[in-house]
Order: C-alpha cells, then structure tokens, then sequence
C-alpha cells in the first residue's frame, strides 16, 4: 500500500549504521539531511577518516553535518530550519539532548542492536554473545531521555551461531536492523503500530567495553570464558598473561573433559591448538597474537613459538 513520504532527518556515525541509511535512501521516504560524528585520526599518521556514514551521505548527494556540539543553538536552529516529521538514530555515538528528540512531529526513533530491555547501553551486540544470549536481535524503539529506555515498537530476532563472534555477529545485525526498521516505517505510516513499554524487571546494562575487561578468569566457567573471548572478537579482544608475555585469544572451543590441574594450566600445545584448564572443564584456543606480532592460527604459531605444557596462563601479577 502506497503511503504519504516522510521527510526524514538520519543520525549514525560507523559500518553498523550504514544498511539502515541506505534502506533509507532507497525507501518511499525524503533523507532531507545527515548527521554524523566528526572525522577522527586513526593509524599511525592520525590522518582524519570519515566517519562510514558520511561517506554514504557524500556518495547520494545529502546535506550532511558533523557537529562537534549538539546542544549549540545554532545546530538547534539548522535542524530546526529542516522542519523533519522524523529523526532515524542508528548508532550515533552520543547522547541526544531533549532538544533534539522533541524537534520532529514524530519523535525521534531508535535501531537498538539487542532485544530490549536486554543490553541497554553502547555495546549491546557484544554483550549479547558475552551472556550467552540464545536469541540476539534488534529493536526499534521510540527514544525518549533515557538510556535506551523508550516504548518499543518492533522487535526482530535471530539465534546466532555457536562460534558466532561480535566481528561476524554486527553486520547480520545491521542489516536486520534496516529491514526492521523499513518495516517500522510502513506501520507507523499506515497508522497501525502500537508502542509497548519495557519491563524494568528485565533490563540490563550493555556499557562500552574497555581493553581491561578483556583479561580471563580461568577460574569462571569453560563456557562464560568461551562467551568472552567471541563478544570480545575482533575488539578489545579477550587476553591472557604467559612467562610474562601477553597473548591475545581467539577461536575457543569448550572441550567436555575434567582437569584437577589449576585453572589457567595449559595441558596440551599441538597442531590442534592449546587445551587449557578451565573452572569446570577444558578450552581449546585455536588462534593466538602475541603482543607485538600478527594473529595466526596456534599450529602456525608453535612452529616459531613452543609453549610447554604444565605452564599456567593467569593475571600479569601471577607472572613475577
């Protein structure tokens, strides 16, 4: 069914971002402008890199802004001047003032990558896979002045795969979103969406991740570290410290078999790759970086690099 276009306003700064503003483009409705984050420097020369969104934007021709402060009266005034029926978020990276969120006849709408009230917070994708979620997805959400708190509108879900990793888990997330979110629209347009409000009960946080949270406790469960090494690929990474050294830990795999040795105690080191001791059973870690060099697979790495079993990985302050 043919429907009125909506004028609508885009906010989204990185890859994740980017299916939804394509729908977009490609939809029934007017971008009339973007706004993204301002480049950043990156690498080692700090060159400024656009933002994944405005090059998008630049590619289709749309108005785009990169505003260092959103709360400015002058940004106000601009956004203002577009007279926007709605604002579309999709993982713009901050905070959105009451200003923003009241300007559009609309409203402001959100692409929410968990299944709310689930993961609330910057980094819901990779919390999702570090509790174990048996179903992940995405959530449309109208916004309002909380973290991720406003009235839901559509949800949709998908079971992820076991080996599924953060890396490989978002751009399924993504594109989930865009189609989630066209499908949102036709609703809203037809006027036969109703709004439902989160259970507080069921929330939980997803805040931003940091490199520290990456370290292992191999006195947790095969299964909880098997969890955070996969939401912490490809960043920050899950880690552990070896004779001092510090390695970086990827492709687990829980093995059901029983150790009496020490948490953290490599029990084998061969082509298949490391078996360590876990709180209740085994890992086996398949693909290994050792600060400083490239992450390669671990048979690839013993060639070079021999670990000898009865060592034990553990915290930096166990290596003296």
């Amino acid at each position: 069914m043919e429907r009125q276009p909506l004028r609508i306003l885009f906010m989204g700064t990185p890859d994740f971002a980017v299916p939804t503003l394509e729908a977009l483009i490609q939809g029934p409705d007017e971008i009339i402008a973007v706004v993204t984050q301002p480049d950043r420097p990156k690498g080692r020369g700090r060159k400024l890199v656009p933002p994944p969104v405005k090059v998008v934007a630049e590619k289709y021709g749309i108005d785009l802004y990169q505003p260092k402060a959103l709360r400015s009266a002058e940004f106000i005034t601009t956004l203002k001047s577009y007279d926007p029926d709605l604002i579309v978020v999709a993982a713009y990276g901050k905070i959105l003032p009451e200003t923003i969120i009241e300007l559009p006849r609309h409203g402001c709408i959100n692409v929410h990558g968990s299944l709310l009230p689930r993961h609330r917070g910057a980094a819901p994708i990779q919390w999702s896979i570090i509790k174990g979620d048996a179903e992940v997805g995405v959530t449309i959400m109208q916004m309002d002045k909380g973290m991720d708190t406003g009235n839901i509108l559509m949800k949709a879900s998908i079971t992820p795969d076991p080996d599924e990793t953060s890396g490989t888990l978002f751009p399924k997330i993504a594109r989930l979103g865009s189609h989630t979110l066209m499908d949102t629209l036709d609703m809203l347009a037809q006027g036969g969406l109703a709004m439902i409000d989160q259970d507080e009960k069921q929330a939980t946080s997803a805040p931003m991740l940091r490199k520290e949270d990456g370290l292992i406790d191999w006195s947790r469960s095969a299964r909880e570290i098997h969890c955070l090494m996969r939401g912490l690929d490809p960043w920050p990474t899950a880690f552990s410290y070896l004779d001092g050294r510090k390695f970086q830990l990827f492709g687990p795999e829980v093995v059901h078999q029983g150790s009496t040795r020490k948490p953290g105690t490599l029990l084998r080191a061969d082509r298949e790759g490391l078996l360590i001791a876990a709180g209740d059973t085994c890992l086996l870690i398949k693909d290994i970086k050792m600060e400083g060099k490239r992450r390669m697979a671990v048979a690839d790495f013993l060639n070079g690099w021999p670990l000898e079993p009865g060592s034990v990985f553990g915290p930096q302050s166990d290596q003296s």
